[in-house]
């Protein structure tokens, strides 16, 4: 055959196979019954969600503040009929267990430690992790202590990136970090009353469209935010997010080394983490695919038919 010809086939017949794998990712799939379940990690009750067939490629999706794996209520049965999604609240958050932070502070390396030994307990050994806002940095860590076992990340508003910080963020959380003060505290736990969550986290990037976003959303996050404990162990979080921000370049450069297939669906009109930090990823990963979605910080809330289609595009072109 004509090596013109030759290619030209070659390239056609690739075509068609993509688009073949495209439409076949997008057909329904039916949901497949999401189980609430507990585990022992290290000594502590893990709560998680679990649906899906436990020999289809596995999801681990890590949730923000001040949610719980409730905010994944809506993509789970969107991916349950492909995949193998699992949830979980971290320790102290949630349906997990709360052991007393005056003990032992809370860290993002403890909620990771804890995360990854959830993945050990229930035999999971490789996964793609779905990233959201404290995810993100429970995420990395995760990625780090075990490269070998990670297909993929999907990055939904989890920064790595200092242009991705919205205007103070930098300089907030280094003076949370730095200002252990009564008064401080007393600003960090005022974070977590009915107002801020409600209208400073969920309402505040859809003014006008409010009827996206469920009230049993911070109905939820305030239920599990009743005790002094309960709200010392996210104001301990809010301290230790420095060491986060001081970790971004070694992030940076495990991502550059490493080149995880990466998907990046980022709401816009997200003032914290704002879409530089998504269009960043780039940098180090240049095959990185990023969309921009019209959504706030909790995208997932106002776009889970749309977060779940590219994730079922991007799990289907992931190598087996």
């Amino acid at each position: 055959m004509n090596p013109t010809l030759r290619s030209a086939v070659t390239t056609v017949s690739l075509v068609l196979s993509l688009a073949a794998a495209m439409a076949q990712a997008q057909e329904a799939a039916w949901p497949q019954k999401t189980y609430y379940r507990y585990q022992d990690v290290d000594g502590q009750r893990i709560f998680y969600r679990e649906a899906g067939d436990a020999k289809a490629p596995a999801l681990l999706l890590l949730h923000g503040f001040p949610t719980t794996s409730h905010a994944y209520r809506e993509l789970i049965p969107l991916l349950s009929g492909r995949y193998h999604v699992i949830a979980p609240d971290y320790l102290g958050s949630g349906h997990s267990a709360k052991p007393d932070p005056d003990a032992a502070p809370y860290t993002f390396d403890r909620l990771a430690a804890s995360v990854t030994g959830l993945t050990e307990a229930l035999g999971i050994g490789r996964y793609v992790i779905y990233m959201h806002d404290f995810g993100g940095p429970v995420g990395m860590r995760v990625m780090l202590a075990h490269p070998e076992r990670v297909r993929g990340i999907v990055v939904q508003n989890a920064n790595a990136y200092l242009e991705g910080l919205g205007a103070g963020r930098e300089a907030f959380f280094r003076k949370a970090h730095d200002d252990r003060s009564p008064e401080m505290v007393a600003t960090l736990t005022a974070r977590l009353g009915h107002d801020a969550i409600a209208g400073t986290q969920y309402l505040r990037d859809v003014k006008g469209r409010e009827d996206a976003i469920s009230p049993d959303t911070w109905a939820s996050d305030l239920d599990f935010l009743q005790g002094d404990a309960e709200k010392k162990i996210q104001v301990q979080l809010f301290q230790d997010y420095w060491s986060n921000i001081e970790a971004y370049p070694k992030w940076q450069a495990f991502l550059r080394e490493h080149q995880p297939p990466t998907l990046v669906v980022w709401g816009r009109n997200d003032p914290v983490f704002i879409a530089p930090g998504a269009e960043a990823y780039r940098r180090d990963i240049p095959r990185a695919e990023v969309h921009l979605l019209d959504a706030g910080h909790f995208a997932v809330e106002e776009k889970p038919v749309e977060i779940a289609e590219h994730i079922t595009g991007f799990m289907e072109r992931l190598p087996r």
